[in-house]
């Protein structure tokens, strides 16, 4: 218990300071665009409220989890069947290079012609950036599984979905976790971009009327919101790693003592 909440404040202590520092370095600001800290929580409380929430909020967290959920499955699928076989990987590499080159906010005015400017075109526009990290690792977590255990499995006659449940997918789970974590800053980052495209609703789309309409206070507010979204979308994450890693966790511990 004593050691959670050692965590918990030390992870806290920053941002604590942070904070008290815009606090103090903004309290005496008369610029428009840079407003003390203060006016914007006073902002925060008046805007996000349960309506602004409905409407704006949950749009933005749907269509986020359902582009992670797209990338995180397409992902996980490609790079399980890419990291098993060197032919496809060696067919597969210079496409993936080129693609994954790509700046996915470029690829939103050619998603928008084939999905429509709806919900659909936004989903697509998240996990087309989500999936890259996704992938990558679990390429590089299925192709460095021990070859003993391989082998091992082989011996043992160990085919088809024990196999994959069994060896690839345990073996690969740390890097795809490490590639989960990396989309999720993707993902809020292109929810923005794409609500800003023809949108009625969202979190970017609310940003930029703020914005738009100088009302700067409340415009800062949306972004504090994104980063508080951030962070709270992250340590959910860790949560769900932690338990599903708690092998790999105990494993990693039990070699650091002596």
């Amino acid at each position: 218990m004593r050691r959670a909440l050692a965590q918990v404040l030390f992870a806290l202590g920053l941002p604590a300071v942070l904070f008290a520092v815009w606090w103090v370095a903004s309290d005496t600001s008369t610029q428009v665009y840079s407003p003390p800290l203060r006016t914007i929580l006073a902002a925060f409380g008046d805007v996000w409220t349960g309506e602004r929430i409905s409407a704006d909020v949950l749009p933005s967290i749907l269509r986020l989890l359902a582009g992670f959920s797209v990338a995180a499955v397409l992902g996980v699928a490609a790079g399980i069947v890419i990291g098993s076989y060197r032919r496809v990987r060696a067919a597969t590499e210079p496409v993936l290079e080129f693609l994954r080159a790509v700046p996915p906010p470029v690829l939103v005015p050619v998603i928008m012609l084939f999905a429509g400017i709806g919900d659909t075109m936004k989903i697509f526009v998240i996990a087309s950036g989500c999936v890259w990290p996704v992938l990558l690792n679990t390429v590089e977590g299925v192709r460095a599984v021990d070859p003993v255990l391989s082998e091992t499995a082989r011996a043992y006659g160990l085919r088809g979905g024990v196999r994959l449940r069994h060896l690839l997918l345990r073996s690969a789970s740390p890097q795809i976790f490490t590639g989960l974590r990396q989309a999720v800053s993707i993902g809020i980052i292109l929810m923005v971009i794409s609500e800003m495209f023809a949108a009625s609703n969202g979190l970017g789309f609310a940003i930029v009327q703020f914005q738009r309409g100088f009302a700067i206070p409340e415009m800062w507010s949306g972004i504090l919101l994104l980063g508080l979204l951030g962070f709270l979308l992250s340590v959910l994450l860790q949560l769900v790693e932690r338990r599903a890693l708690a092998w790999y966790h105990g494993l990693r511990a039990s070699r650091r003592q002596p």
